[in-house]
C-alpha cells in the first residue's frame, strides 16, 4: 500500500472518529524525540488532540460568551484604584474563586473607571478555567427578555442565563426599565441566587437604584440578593479616559 493512499485513509478515519489531529501526524511527529518509539509516538499524538479540543472548547466559550472585546488584568492600570480597593485584592478575584464560590461582584464608579475592563477580565479567566460566562449590557439583556416573552421563547432565554457559571451584567444605570423589565431582569438575578455568580457594573449606588426599577420593594430585594454572599467594590475617582485625554 502507497504511502498516498495510507496518508489519505488516515484523513478519513481521523475524520470520522473526530480525531482531526491524527489527520496532521506527520506536523506533529516532526515535532516529537525520534527516540520516543511507538508508544511514545502515539502518546505525542494524543496530547496533541487533547490540546486542540481544550484550545477548540474554549474559543467556543469564548464566543458564546459574548465579550465586546478582550481586556486582560496584566492591562489594568493598578495605581488608578481607589484606595479603598487594593490590588491584591482585585487579583485575588482575578482567580476566579469567587465564581467556584457562587459568590458576586458589584462594582459601582462613576464612569471610565475600568469597571468593564475588570469584568471581561475576570470574565475571559473564567473561560479559560472552562466556566460557562456571558456578557450581557443590561439594557440590552431587559430588551431580549422582553422580545424572548413575546416571541413565547423567555422560558429557554431563562434557562440560558441561569446555567451560566458567571453573568455579567454591564452598565446597570443608563436607563431606567419599565415594569415588565424590572420584573425580568430581577428573576434572572434572583433565579443565580446561590446557585451561580453575577458581576454587576453600575454607576450609581444603592441607594438611587429606585431610578431604575419603578418598585421601591423589588429595589429592596434585588439589592438584597445581589449583596448575599457578594464583593462591592468602590471603584469611584477621575476618568481613566479623560485622564488620558488631558495628557
Amino acid at each position: 500500500m502507497s504511502i498516498d493512499v495510507i496518508d489519505e485513509q488516515i484523513r478519513l478515519y481521523a475524520k470520522q472518529m473526530k480525531i482531526p489531529t491524527f489527520a496532521e501526524y506527520e506536523q506533529v511527529l516532526r515535532q516529537a524525540d525520534p527516540d520516543l518509539g511507538f508508544s511514545g509516538m502515539l502518546l505525542e499524538l494524543m496530547k496533541a488532540e487533547s490540546e486542540a479540543r481544550l484550545e477548540n472548547k474554549n474559543k467556543r466559550r469564548l464566543k458564546s460568551a459574548g465579550f465586546p472585546y478582550e481586556k486582560t488584568l496584566s492591562e489594568f492600570d493598578f495605581s488608578e484604584l481607589n484606595k479603598s480597593v487594593s490590588p491584591d485584592f482585585v487579583r485575588e478575584l482575578g482567580t476566579c474563586k469567587f465564581v467556584q464560590n457562587k459568590e458576586n461582584i458589584v462594582m459601582i464608579g462613576n464612569p471610565g473607571r475600568g469597571k468593564t475592563h475588570l469584568s471581561i477580565a475576570f470574565g475571559l479567566r473564567a473561560c479559560a478555567l472552562g466556566y460557562k460566562v456571558l456578557f450581557k449590557n443590561a439594557s440590552t439583556l431587559s430588551t431580549e427578555l422582553c422580545e424572548a416573552k413575546d416571541q413565547l421563547k423567555l422560558i429557554k432565554l431563562e434557562r440560558s442565563l441561569a446555567s451560566a457559571d458567571l453573568l455579567i451584567l454591564d452598565e446597570l444605570s443608563y436607563i431606567s426599565f419599565n415594569r415588565d423589565q424590572s420584573e425580568l431582569l430581577f428573576k434572572v438575578i434572583s433565579d443565580r441566587s446561590e446557585r451561580g455568580s453575577t458581576i454587576v457594573s453600575t454607576n450609581l449606588p444603592f441607594s438611587r437604584w429606585t431610578e431604575l426599577f419603578e418598585n421601591a420593594t423589588m429595589v429592596a430585594a434585588l439589592v438584597d440578593r445581589l449583596t448575599f454572599q457578594s464583593h462591592v467594590m468602590d471603584m469611584n475617582g477621575e476618568s481613566y479616559r479623560l485622564k488620558a485625554s488631558k495628557r
